[in-house]
């Protein structure tokens, strides 16, 4: 069947009247746009970038990282022995005592210095034995730890010669979006990989590194897959904008979004790390809301438009809400208040948290910086000194055990089963140091630091390092000697000259991992 249409009496005829020329109205006459929108035909070439990609991957090595099979020990079935005594097991605490297999890690880095000089991720190489690097030219050289930094995920290694090649490092903070970058690694062990895309965004933050993380990430579609942690972004000046992190995929492989930490945010890390062994991080001492994110993540509209409201009471549309003030930290000693909305740092200005922890990265305590608020709907600049964790402007310093005047092994199999225990490290001798003056004495072992079990030096070290950057800086130690005698030191690992006590008695002390935290 065939449709057909046909003109009604009522149908609309053409008029062969012209249009009046006061109608004839052309799309720029009626939507009137802003002249800052147009783009020169100055900036609007192709792109190259080969040279940048060349000297890219002469700068980019191959990381390998190894950790060597050792003891550990872990849960046992999860009856924790219940049925030992039907069938002839041998009863006991639920744990038991396994070799690891040796892990194997590959991943990326970028050479910084002619003298190797190299950063990469601290995952990376965390936790490694041997480090192999390997150039573009397949000359390969063994790698060392200078440093790292676990909460802004960098680390900074040594292999040993002169004239390698390098990247010139550009300024982070000049990326705009949709600008072209490359990404170049060793993706899935596939060496000098170079993929190409734009900046996404700026100031991502995503919680890799939990609350005490610093992130205000690059975010990239330029391919970026495992083995590429560590790995360059490089602007088409051949620049080293920023050292590829993460990778968020469902799947494990890049389905377009990838991430990178900000060069200039690494050069500070970097430069603490090679000059003072540790980063010297500033802290604000607030806990704060970022607007912007507590908009997007309201459980729902109600709580929505209570912020909102609260918002435009304060007069802002973005920032970040100080909600608390930190006692002892660097705004208690300002003039920063609750309720105050933070929109700028310097001359950074401040839209989110990622925008505020990426402008306080950048700087040491002891360094006076301006704060532009928000407050009574009016803007306010306040001067603040800035301080470390501990509450103060002195240097960090990552000295080692050695402050501890001591020297400590792992206790032997037939130690434990004389003490029954299944875990530990004994003290097997005191010098002038930390541990004499708390008191500590040889044959000491110790079970527990700072409510931690402590089943191997690395555990030890773990938590003496995470002791001298907490703002009491003591190690709590519950143990006991061959005796069976229980006793519990403070060692005090400040500058100070407090010595550190010890209380000896029948039982252990309480878990001490709920102490306030100062961000």
């Amino acid at each position: 069947m065939v449709a057909m249409i046909t003109t009604s009496a009522v149908a609309m005829t053409a008029d062969n009247t012209s249009m009046p020329e006061k109608n004839k109205a052309t799309f720029s006459e009626i939507f009137k746009q802003n002249a800052r929108s147009v783009i020169s035909d100055a900036v609007t070439q192709p792109v190259d970038l080969t040279k940048a990609s060349e000297l890219a991957v002469h700068a980019v090595v191959h990381i390998r990282s190894t950790q060597a099979s050792k003891v550990v020990t872990v849960e046992d079935d999860p009856f924790g022995g219940l049925f030992d005594d039907f069938f002839g097991g041998r009863g006991g605490n639920g744990k038991r005592q396994m070799r690891t297999q040796p892990q194997v890690g590959i991943g990326s880095g970028v050479i910084i210095s002619e003298d190797g000089y190299i950063v990469t991720n601290n995952h990376v190489v965390e936790g490694a034995d041997e480090i192999e690097v390997t150039l573009n030219d397949n000359r390969s050289f063994k790698g060392r730890v200078i440093g790292t930094d676990k909460s802004a995920d960098l680390a900074l290694i040594k292999i040993t010669g002169n004239d390698f090649p390098t990247l010139p490092v550009g300024d982070s903070d000049a990326l705009k979006v949709g600008e072209w970058v490359i990404a170049v690694g060793n993706p899935f062990n596939l060496s000098s990989t170079v993929t190409a895309g734009i900046v996404s965004a700026k100031a991502r933050t995503l919680g890799t590194y939990g609350v005490s993380g610093v992130e205000s990430f690059i975010q990239t579609d330029a391919a970026i897959n495992q083995g590429n942690s560590g790995g360059a972004l490089v602007n088409v000046r051949g620049e080293l904008v920023g050292i590829n992190a993460v990778l968020t995929s469902p799947t494990g492989t890049n389905i377009g979004y990838g991430f990178a930490i900000p060069s200039n945010i690494m050069k500070k890390i970097i430069t603490d790390l090679k000059e003072y062994g540790a980063v010297q991080r500033a802290m604000l001492g607030i806990d704060g809301t970022s607007l912007p994110d507590a908009q997007q993540n309201a459980e729902d509209d109600d709580a929505l438009n209570k912020l909102q409201t609260k918002m435009k009471e304060l007069g802002v549309v973005d920032g970040v809400l100080i909600s608390k003030i930190t006692d002892g930290g660097s705004a208690a000693s300002s003039d920063l208040k609750e309720n105050d909305v933070i929109i700028g740092l310097n001359d950074t200005p401040i839209h989110k948290m990622a925008d505020l922890q990426g402008a306080l990265a950048k700087f040491r305590p002891g360094q006076t910086i301006k704060v532009k608020v928000m407050r009574d709907k009016k803007e306010k600049v306040i001067s603040l000194l800035l301080k470390n964790q501990q509450g103060n402007t002195k240097l960090v310093k990552n000295e080692g055990l050695d402050i501890l005047g001591a020297a400590f092994r792992e206790v032997p199999e037939s130690l434990k089963k004389q003490l029954g225990i299944s875990y530990g490290i004994e003290v097997t001798g005191v010098t002038k140091g930390k541990m004499m003056d708390a008191g500590v004495r040889k044959g000491y072992i110790i079970i527990k630091v700072n409510g931690e079990e402590v089943h191997s030096l690395s555990e030890f070290e773990n938590a003496f390092n995470s002791a001298t950057k907490s703002p009491e800086q003591v190690l709590f130690m519950s143990g006991m000697f061959q005796s069976g005698k229980r006793s519990n030191y403070a060692v005090d690992l400040s500058d100070g000259n407090n010595n550190g006590t010890n209380s000896n008695n029948d039982s252990s002390t309480g878990n001490n991992k709920n102490r306030n935290h100062r961000r």
